[in-house]
């Protein structure tokens, strides 16, 4: 009997120190750029860790002008799953959630700004010199939209402003975003941002309330990896650029010269 007893003490013991160790520390990760496939890595990366480690909410501080459609939908849909809560915050003063952002901003749990931030310029844009026909434009736009709106929707924002975002090119400012019901608040500092919303209820995957209890806690800061830097940094389209032409030449200098061998090899990495 004592020992059952003293069976049962262990178990709630080792079950009351992971309670207690789990949830009383916030994941931050900075985003400072173009929406690419490295960055969305990350992103997913985090929220993965924040799950697995059981992190009071993550915290995405961004400022980014855009990027690719394809990264950027796997970020929200990633967000829209999350089993923790996601805060965006575009921050510091100065920096924009452009166009990919507005809807990484949009499908988060709770989205801030920082003051002299803005938010919008949604228009999809194309990339390449080839150009698609009308139906094909109207297509892409149109399916845009519906997506928009779908994130603003299920996350209680105004959808008709998300559509304008799209559509018409849209941007406002913090304040401007604030009153339209875009974003939920306006934060200085991270501090503040976390003070603020601690008690509030948020709605995480699958279908469960939390409320959040984020006040004074630790935060730790989520960096990338080498490898995520370093595609990142060959992903921008001024250093992608450069390398086409640096291949494109290294290809033509071995052809023009046949058995120098180093530039057709640099080249063609």
């Amino acid at each position: 009997m004592l020992k059952r007893v003293f069976l049962l003490f262990l178990a709630f013991s080792a079950f009351v120190s992971i309670l207690s160790a789990q949830g009383n520390f916030i994941y931050l990760i900075k985003i400072d750029g173009i929406i690419n496939p490295a960055t969305a890595g990350f992103v997913l990366e985090g929220i993965e860790r924040a799950e697995q480690d059981g992190a009071s909410c993550l915290v995405i501080q961004m400022d980014t002008p855009g990027g690719l459609m394809e990264s950027m939908r796997s970020i929200v849909k990633r967000i829209l799953g999350s089993k923790v809560p996601i805060i965006v915050y575009v921050a510091p003063s100065g920096s924009r959630a452009g166009s990919a952002g507005v809807f990484i901003t949009l499908a988060a749990h709770i989205a801030a700004m920082a003051p002299g931030t803005n938010i919008g310029a949604a228009h999809p844009v194309q990339m390449g010199e080839k150009k698609m026909s009308k139906e094909m434009e109207a297509k892409i736009l149109n399916d845009t939209v519906a997506y928009i709106k779908t994130i603003a929707k299920q996350r209680g924002r105004n959808a008709k402003w998300a559509e304008k975002a799209v559509r018409k090119s849209v941007s406002v400012t913090e304040k401007q975003a604030l009153r339209l019901g875009v974003i939920d608040l306006i934060s200085p500092t991270l501090e503040d941002l976390l003070n603020k919303v601690d008690g509030k209820r948020v709605k995480v995957a699958p279908a469960k309330v939390i409320t959040l209890k984020v006040k004074g806690l630790e935060i730790r800061t989520l960096e990338m990896s080498f490898r995520d830097r370093l595609l990142n940094t060959i992903s921008n389209p001024n250093i992608a650029y450069i390398l086409l032409m640096l291949g494109i030449y290294g290809l033509f200098f071995e052809i023009a010269n046949p058995g120098v061998i180093l530039p057709g090899i640099i080249g063609g990495i």
